[in-house]
């Protein structure tokens, strides 16, 4: 058992380095502002396409928060793509536990 346990942990932390390297991108409209995030959900980068934009902080703000929120739904997607897929292999029958 307790070897299981080994091998399920170094599965994890594998997957863990795995999601460090996977990068998405979040937008807002128009893609005024773009969020890099990678698959654990990690902010890497924010880029403000149109100067314009920082004359209205509310609006800023307002994209911001878009494109943030996108950036981590699709980082959630691919973490619990990737850790589905770990508990499938790693426990047959208990993949069902991530839907």
């Amino acid at each position: 058992m307790m070897k299981k346990l080994q091998e399920a942990k170094k599965q994890m932390d594998e997957i863990k380095a795995r999601l460090e390297t996977i990068e998405v991108e979040g937008k807002s409209p128009q893609n005024k502002v773009l969020v890099t995030a990678n698959g654990n959900r990690k902010i890497k980068g924010i880029r403000i396409d149109n100067p314009a934009v920082m004359n209205d902080q509310d609006d800023l703000e307002k994209m911001l928060v878009i494109a943030i929120n996108d950036a981590i739904s699709k980082a959630d997607q691919i973490n619990e793509s990737e850790m589905k897929g770990a508990a499938g292999s790693m426990m047959p029958g208990l993949g069902g536990l991530f839907k």
